[in-house]
């Protein structure tokens, strides 16, 4: 008698949810294309096999092949947590056009030139597309190794014939094997290929970084599994109009997950920013009404940011007719919003019927609460035609009631606007600051740090 068929023979690979019949998209995680069908259960063998290393005391472990070395990318550096380990698998992921092949072209060319064989394999482009890259970002060196391949076969002839330290893939979703079932850029053969290529990585200690693609809601495309299996997972980000790009550590196991690298865009290539204050401020010759400066935490990173607030003059009435407009660029609508009304209500800054527009300067997005007071007292001095002083910095939470909330990493915070050149900060009252050739102005409301600069 034949046995009966499992209840539910279809199962999604990224969250398990399972189905008696295929479909394309899963039910519960609502990924398209992860729904398998379940293999028959195998007997699991307790037969010893053999090792590949010998188990040793921990304390005789060799430490000096997995020590970092300098990718020649300082900002890279920084956020890796010292630099590229042999044996890393790192997953660089990122939206199309954010520059990810330029960096990491960037990165085997300085490491070539330590005298470091590196193999950079394109799979979406042609051999002749990238060197034309590599000439415009000078990276051209005896030691870097270019191949364009799209077969895992050929990929790993290309690895046994140069025998790199450093290998980059560009990307991992267009590396297919005819061994792997599905179609190239699948669920299955993602996860296969990269598994492969992960475990020649760690077997020839070679620094392994992966190309991933994103997708629509900005998360890394291919299964949840390709996350764990790599060791660091970076995220590259910024508007495509913007000269701005941000490195974010989702997962490091090497360093700090929070760390953030800044770089910079332009028509040479792209470069790191150890300073990145002025791509995000902007000094006037003279005192403009509806300018702040605020400092935000990115990771462990400090950051000067401008905002900027445009207020027209409203209705020549004096009414609210209801149409008023409220739009903002690089900062949270619903915080600004609440601020607005916290502005208006508790403060009496007049903005109803006016049309009120607030951004920030340099592309830069701020969705921490710590920027709420400094869009208070820039839309309360656009409003009023009475420009802030130019070396003063802004930093609390604005509360309903009117309140300035303490925010965290505050002593860096003002440390950093003490660094660059500002003397006065208004912060929220407790914060305890002493900072040399910096004046702390506590304040406990909103009104009364818009008294404190003058401005009501």
């Amino acid at each position: 008698m034949a046995k009966a068929p499992a209840k539910d023979p279809f199962r999604c690979v990224e969250c398990g949810w399972s189905a008696t019949k295929w479909v394309g998209r899963c039910g519960e995680c609502q990924a398209w294309g992860t729904v398998e069908e379940i293999a028959a259960p195998k007997k699991l063998s307790l037969v010893a096999g053999s090792f590949t290393t010998p188990a040793k005391p921990i304390g005789d472990v060799d430490l000096a092949s997995a020590k970092a070395r300098s990718s020649g990318v300082s900002e890279l550096d920084r956020v890796l947590g010292g630099g590229l380990v042999p044996g890393a698998a790192i997953l660089l992921a990122g939206e199309p056009g954010v520059g990810k092949s330029t960096l990491l072209l960037t990165v085997a060319a300085e490491t070539a030139k330590q005298g470091i064989l590196s193999l950079y394999i394109s799979g979406e482009e042609s051999a002749s597309q990238v060197r034309l890259r590599a000439e415009r970002l000078n990276a051209i060196d005896k030691n870097l190794w270019l191949a364009a391949e799209s077969d895992l076969g050929a990929v790993i002839a290309h690895i046994d014939s140069v025998k790199p330290e450093l290998l980059v893939i560009d990307s991992i979703q267009t590396i297919s094997s005819t061994t792997v079932d599905g179609s190239p850029g699948g669920v299955t053969q993602v996860r296969e290929i990269a598994a492969a290529l992960i475990r020649i990585a760690k077997e020839r200690s070679i620094t392994l970084v992966l190309v991933g693609h994103v997708t629509k809601d900005g998360s890394i495309a291919g299964p949840r599994l390709l996350e764990h299996l790599v060791d660091v997972v970076l995220n590259f980000e910024g508007e495509r109009h913007s000269r701005l790009r941000l490195i974010r550590a989702i997962k490091n196991r090497f360093g700090a997950s929070d760390e953030v690298g800044c770089f910079d865009l332009n028509d040479s290539g792209i470069v790191g920013l150890p300073d990145p204050t002025g791509l995000f401020t902007s000094r006037h010759t003279d005192p403009v009404p509806g300018t702040c400066v605020t400092v935000a935490l990115e990771g462990r990173r400090a950051l000067l940011a401008e905002i900027q607030s445009l207020v027209s003059n409203g209705n020549p009435d004096g009414r609210d007719w209801g149409n008023s407009r409220r739009v903002t660029s690089g900062l949270d609508n619903s915080r600004t919003a609440m601020t607005l009304a916290v502005l208006e209500l508790r403060a009496g800054i007049k903005i109803s019927g006016r049309d009120v527009y607030v951004a920030t300067v340099g592309g830069m997005k701020i969705t921490e609460p710590s920027a709420d007071l400094a869009v208070a007292l820039s839309v309360a001095s656009a409003a009023k035609g009475l420009a802030l002083p130019a070396d003063l910095v802004a930093i609390g939470e604005v509360g309903l009631a009117g309140e300035i909330r303490k925010v965290t990493g505050i002593t860096q915070r003002v440390a950093e606007a003490a660094r660059l050149g500002f003397k006065r900060a208004i912060v929220p009252v407790g914060s305890d600051l002493k900072i040399a050739g910096i004046e702390i102005l506590e304040a406990s409301r909103v009104e009364q740090a818009i008294s404190k600069v003058k401005i009501n």
